[in-house]
This record gives structure tokens, C-alpha cells and sequence, in this order.
């Protein structure tokens, strides 16, 4: 018939495309990857990524945190982080993140101008995150947060397919232009066969800070009924706050700043909430 001929097609493309796909090899040192990812650009995910890092670390201080940016054409961990200047290179010629607050962090914007436009074709583009994959000594990390570029291209598939990935957190606006692109991120790792720990819904609500009425500026709930729908969970909520904003661009995220806010408060819950879907790590 004609539907089992088209299973049987099916099944064979999906042999073909698992024995062309690289195998996983671990990142050496980093027991559990955790990835954050949008569909879409603007939705607060790299803002996110910065204050789960370190909220991962408040939240337990005998656990080890690493950050790795690989958004090769905007990366922004640098200014978040407050770091700036070259790795060093060690005996073997791995390059050494550079720490502040405790966490170890790569990103490409160590290795090019501040200002210098990354005009790259896609093989560059692969090349430069091998790199920072496979060419960094990251010491041991119980927890490496990778902060991922926008969307769901050849980027995220290199990570997705090279390294063991423990969980993926994608990260929207409730808007619903940002929810369409939210969705096809996180189809992207079911089909990559990343588990996706559950949803953020950022930029929630604004509250005046004259009269504390509050806002739904991007609309509300959508990411938790873009959750409903995929199965998934909600980890929590982040309101748009100007200090979350402020803090980050100063190079002083709120989690490390103003650890007693809300906005903080909020950040350490969805660590909590985090690790608690982690799979239990390899001793």
C-alpha cells in the first residue's frame, strides 16, 4: 500500500540522515550543557543566559559555571560580563576563558575588535565555533550555559549534533510574532533529539514605577499557552524591568547587583526550576 511505502521512505531517509550526522563527543571537563535559545532576535535570551549563569552559581556555591557565547555575528556576553581583552593560550595551545563573578567565559567578541563587523560566510562561521567548542580549557564545569544566536540555523544544529547537550531553554516574549519562532525552536531540538527543559517567558509585565499599575506590553500569557500546546513547562516569568536592562549593559547583571530584587528573585527560581529537570550528571 501506499502508506507503508511511505513509511518504509521515511524510515530510510531517517537512517541516511543518522549515519551522516557527526558523533557527540563530550566538551572535556564540562559534565552537564545547558543551551538558550529563541527563535527570534530582541526577545531577551542572551540577557537571560547571563543572570541564569550566575544565578546557577548564587544558587549553589559548590557548583563550577562556565558561559559560552556563540553568537559568532552579535555576541554581547563580553559588555554583560564586564570583560574585555584576549585568552591566554596554554601549554597546549587551548585558549583560557576569562572569569568575572566567578564564571568562566568564552565568546568571539574576546577574539575580534569591539567594533569589527564579522563578515563571514557559513564555513567560517563553523569553523569559529568549533573553536570555541573544542579549543578551550574550561577546567571542570559542572554546568556549561551555552548562549545561542537567534533562530534555528546551521549554528544550532552544529551544537545541537557535535556536543551532548543535557537540556535547551527557549526564551520568548509573549508577543506573537516572537511565540511563532519560539515554536519552531524548540521543534528544532525535539527533531536534534535535545531535551527541552521548558519555556521563559520574558519581558512579561511592565509595572509603572510611579504608580505600579501594570502593563502586558507584549500581550499576556502567550508563552504559557505556546507551553500548553507543546507539552512543555513554564520555568518562570521575567518581568521588563529598566534595572534588568541597565545592569546588564553596565556590565553588572542584577543577579550579581541587586541580588534581593525581584527581578533577581525571579532569575534564581528559574535556575532552581532548571536543574531540577537536569538529568542526574555522570559522577
Amino acid at each position: 500500500s501506499s502508506s507503508s511505502r511511505d513509511e518504509a521512505l521515511r524510515d530510510r531517509r531517517a537512517q541516511i540522515l543518522a549515519r551522516g550526522l557527526p558523533k557527540q563527543k563530550p566538551i572535556e571537563g564540562v559534565k552537564q550543557v545547558v543551551v538558550f535559545a529563541s527563535g527570534k532576535g530582541g526577545v531577551g535570551k542572551s540577557t537571560t543566559a547571563v543572570n541564569i549563569a550566575l544565578a546557577l552559581a548564587a544558587n549553589d556555591s559548590a557548583k563550577e559555571v562556565g558561559l559560552l557565547d556563540v553568537d559568532i555575528y552579535g555576541p554581547s556576553i563580553p559588555k554583560m560580563m564586564n570583560l574585555r581583552g584576549n585568552p591566554e593560550l596554554t601549554p597546549k595551545n587551548l585558549m583560557r576563558p576569562l572569569k568575572n563573578y566567578g564564571i568562566a567565559c568564552m565568546s568571539m567578541g574576546f577574539l575580534i575588535e569591539e567594533t569589527a563587523p564579522v563578515v563571514w560566510r557559513g564555513l567560517m562561521v563553523m569553523s569559529a565555533v568549533e573553536k570555541l567548542l573544542r579549543q578551550v580549557d574550561w577546567g571542570h564545569l559542572d554546568y556549561l550555559v551555552i548562549d545561542m544566536p537567534p533562530g534555528t540555523g546551521d549554528v544550532q544544529l552544529s551544537v545541537s549534533q557535535n556536543i551532548p547537550i543535557a537540556g535547551a531553554v527557549i526564551i520568548s516574549t509573549p508577543q506573537d510574532v516572537a511565540l511563532l519562532d519560539a515554536r519552531k525552536g524548540a521543534e528544532m531540538f525535539r527533531k536534534v533529539h535535545v531535551p527541552v527543559l521548558g519555556l521563559v517567558q520574558n519581558m512579561s509585565v511592565f509595572q509603572c514605577p510611579k504608580c505600579k499599575h501594570e502593563t502586558h506590553i507584549f500581550g499576556a500569557d502567550g508563552v504559557r499557552d505556546l507551553a500548553k500546546t507543546l507539552g512543555l513547562d513554564i520555568l518562570g516569568d521575567i518581568p521588563l524591568h529598566v534595572n534588568i536592562r541597565e545592569t546588564c549593559d553596565s556590565g553588572q547583571p542584577v543577579v550579581i547587583s541587586q541580588p534581593q530584587s525581584d527581578a533577581a528573585k525571579a532569575y534564581l527560581k528559574i535556575a532552581t526550576e532548571i536543574v531540577r529537570r537536569l538529568p542526574v550528571p555522570p559522577a
